[in-house]
């Protein structure tokens, strides 16, 4: 997920999406090591992983 922070700053993140609402999302940030809340808005891009055996498509 590319994600743009309240203050502008831009990151990559890998996430795994917990719970969805109307405005914002709960998800496992790999990043960060941590439940976190995301709002949708400030979502840039998201792409799927596919994973195949050990290794990710």
């Amino acid at each position: 997920m590319i994600y743009m922070a309240n203050d502008g700053h831009i990151s990559k993140r890998r996430i795994r999406v917990l719970q969805v609402g109307e405005v914002s999302f709960r998800a496992y940030c790999f990043l960060r090591k941590s439940n976190r809340a995301f709002k949708i808005d400030n979502v840039l891009a998201l792409v799927p992983i596919k994973v195949k055996g050990n290794t990710v498509i």
